[in-house]
């Protein structure tokens, strides 16, 4: 078996306020529930999520968008480092295949500074695998976390007007 896979190392980093105190900012990137509500650009919803939250521990997510051609979209990676509320690192490996490999790998590692009750996230995203013909994935790479953070910071908007 040949496998043909484009070397890359592609790097995002986007910095965003997040209306949330950076404890609650940080839960959502560790607690199963939060992470639902927010994880993957416009047009995804995640049905089921997994996560073992300590160093080396693993977490995966069930991405669905039938419309955009993907009703199961597994993601999964490991915790590399869990410093609260300031820091996380974590791997992720999406476009998973049934002999377990990936389609795309990455490395993410998210800081968190707090702003007088909000919170200034940063995510630096670097790519460090990407199977030949998901080049597009790589890049929508960028538009993909800034969506994905932009529901983030939905969900405590909604929670704010709620209580």
């Amino acid at each position: 078996m040949i496998l043909f896979y484009v070397l890359i190392n592609k790097e995002v980093t986007i910095t965003r306020t997040i209306n949330a105190p950076r404890e609650l900012v940080y839960k959502a990137f560790t607690d199963p529930q939060m992470m639902m509500q927010w994880w993957g650009p416009h047009g995804f919803t995640n049905q089921e999520c997994e996560m073992d939250v300590r160093v080396n521990g693993k977490w995966k997510i069930n991405m669905h968008s039938p419309e955009l051609g993907f009703p199961n979209h597994w993601c999964e990676g490991i915790f590399h480092e869990l410093n609260f509320p300031e820091k996380l690192v974590f791997s992720s490996r999406a476009f998973l295949k049934d002999d377990g490999s990936s389609g795309l790998e990455g490395m993410n590692t998210v800081t968190l500074i707090e702003l007088n009750g909000k919170t200034k996230l940063t995510i630096h995203a670097t790519l460090t695998k990407l199977d030949k013909g998901l080049e597009m994935a790589a890049e929508g790479m960028e538009e993909g976390w800034s969506q994905s953070l932009e529901k983030l910071n939905a969900v405590f908007s909604k929670t704010a007007i709620q209580s």
